[in-house]
């Protein structure tokens, strides 16, 4: 009988306290050529312990509120997606689920500090929902590491986080769209970018950058000899070309082209807070009396009481004024809508516009039944009131129907404060740069803005609390094709889509293990039913 040579086989791993697939992680990164095939074998990094993942946490953290408070730096909010990123390698479930909470609170706590003085104790409840977002992010790419690796990882970690941001902005009753991965980014040098990407597909896009960044460190460089990653390598080089042609085909002034504009609108605003109509008069007089020029005058959200009382109307019917005020305008059930009303030369209503998204928690009315663009004399204009500006679902429905320009009477209470202040008017300035199309804000208290129609160029702003402040200027508008979407408006709603598929093929698993515990004989570990030798 030949005798056949006999093969050694490595010995499987030892079972620890962790499953088998954390066991094959928890190991260096290496390379290895399989005998005989030339190969190329890529083990992932290890599993992160306790003191790491606290590094990091902090580390993301602290890059965050850097790049979002320093425009010059804010490149660091890839530090922070970065550090998100790496947390996916933490041993169980829970710990990278409260990872991504803590990450969530050690950032939404400090920017969102105000809460405290709006609800006091409850604000904590309010952060908690927001952190809760992150760390439900994490949970499902800590499961997609153990399950399938770091490729898939890198692959669906930019498409969860689209996801994550959409739904939590846009979909669910406490929806809350500050704070978006591209809204952070400063403008009006990403305006070109955001005008292409949109402020959801550029999040994606950071966080495929910051990812594939982290891949690379963690395989020190050996995950480009892989195809998938070296495809991921491709995609990013293309990408990253064609942002840099888009933007490139901006001119220093932030105009794209030679794209003419129409003489458009004259426009002033004057910001009040809680006036009475003899001080409101007054300041239309102002306003008149410096901008002899301006034919369309933009008073806050709540500017009156109810609406527009009939001195108010007469004053626009004298000094042949276009006026645009907030009020209340009352239902037959008692309750009303936070309204714009548009008052002619003539000192008639000819249209009014309600809040589509009332803030919550507040008695700010119903929301609106439905968003028209008003048709002035001087084009289609949307009229959005101060919060419907955060979210895209609200504002889109302005630019379908065709809006060349936007008109946001807005309402920031001084009390709130100057930080604020400032996280609400950044909505203005993503809303003009992802459309191409100019904006007028008046706020209460500030701050007030107007916009060039391209990439969010501010053109003049008046200052908190400034009352009585005036903002004047011309509202104007592109000639060519009407505005368009950005494609992150398709791609955001799959992204919610294809999360809920991957956390369904991520659940199963769990659930039949758990059903296999129930059944009296199974094994725990494997499921299979104990049989005893006989």
């Amino acid at each position: 009988m030949r005798n056949h040579p006999t093969t050694h086989r490595p010995a499987p791993p030892t079972a620890g306290p962790q499953t088998g697939s954390v066991s094959r992680q928890a190991t260096s990164v290496a390379e290895a050529t399989a005998a005989g095939h030339g190969k190329l074998v890529l083990r992932e990094a290890g599993t992160l312990g306790i003191p790491a993942g606290a590094g990091l946490i902090l580390v993301g953290a602290g890059g965050f509120h850097a790049g979002f408070l320093i425009p010059s730096v804010w490149w660091l909010i890839g530090v922070w997606l970065g550090a998100l990123f790496s947390l996916r390698r933490l041993g169980t479930a829970r710990r990278a689920f409260y990872a991504g909470m803590t990450v969530g609170l050690l950032i939404y706590g400090p920017e969102l500090h105000f809460f405290w003085r709006l609800f006091g104790p409850a604000a904590a409840v309010l952060w908690l929902i927001l952190a809760f977002w992150s760390g439900l992010f994490l949970l499902g790419l800590q499961q997609v590491q153990q399950r399938w690796g770091g490729t898939a990882a890198l692959w669906l970690a930019p498409v969860g986080w689209m996801a994550v941001e959409y739904f939590r902005s846009e979909l669910y009753p406490l929806r809350f769209a500050w704070f978006l991965t591209g809204g952070c980014l400063p403008l009006p040098g990403f305006g070109a970018w955001l005008h292409f990407a949109g402020v959801y597909g550029s999040g994606a896009m950071m966080m495929f950058l910051s990812a594939f960044g982290v891949r690379i460190v963690e395989t020190r460089g050996r995950c480009l000899g892989r195809l998938a990653e070296g495809t991921a390598a491709m995609t990013l080089i293309a990408a990253l070309a064609l942002a840099c042609w888009w933007s490139g085909k901006a001119d220093a002034t932030g105009n794209t082209g030679n794209a003419p504009t129409t003489p458009g609108v004259a426009v002033a605003g004057v910001q009040f807070e809680f006036a009475g109509l003899p001080e409101i008069i007054t300041g239309l007089e102002a306003v008149v009396a410096r901008h002899p020029e301006a034919q369309l005058i933009l008073l806050s959200e709540y500017a009156v009481e109810g609406q527009p009382p009939a001195r108010l109307r007469r004053w626009c019917r004298d000094h042949e004024r276009w006026l645009v005020v907030g009020g209340r305008d009352p239902l037959p059930s008692g309750a009303f809508h936070n309204t714009a009303f548009v008052i002619d030369p003539e000192g008639e209503v000819v249209f009014k516009q309600a809040k589509n998204v009332p803030i919550q928690f507040f008695d700010d009315g119903l929301p609106a039944p439905g968003s028209k663009v008003w048709h002035s004399p001087w084009g289609p204009i949307g009229i959005a009131v101060c919060y419907d500006a955060s979210y895209t679902r609200v504002m889109d429905r302005y630019v379908r129907q065709g809006a060349r320009g936007l008109l946001l009477p807005a309402m920031d209470v001084a009390e709130w404060g100057a930080h604020e202040h400032r996280l609400n008017s950044r909505q203005t300035l993503l809303r003009s740069a992802e459309y191409g199309i100019p904006v007028f804000r008046v706020a209460s208290s500030g701050i007030s803005q107007l916009t060039a129609a391209r990439h969010g160029r501010l053109l003049a702003t008046a200052p908190f609390p400034g009352p009585g402040a005036i903002l004047a200027g011309r509202l104007e508008w592109k000639t060519e094709a009407p505005p368009s979407l950005p494609w992150d408006r398709v791609a955001a709603p799959l992204s919610v889509a294809a999360a809920f598929t991957v956390g369904g093929l991520l659940a199963v698993p769990a659930f039949r293990r758990r059903g296999d515990r129930r059944i009296p004989g199974n094994d725990a570990r494997t499921g299979r039913h104990a049989v005893e030798s006989p």
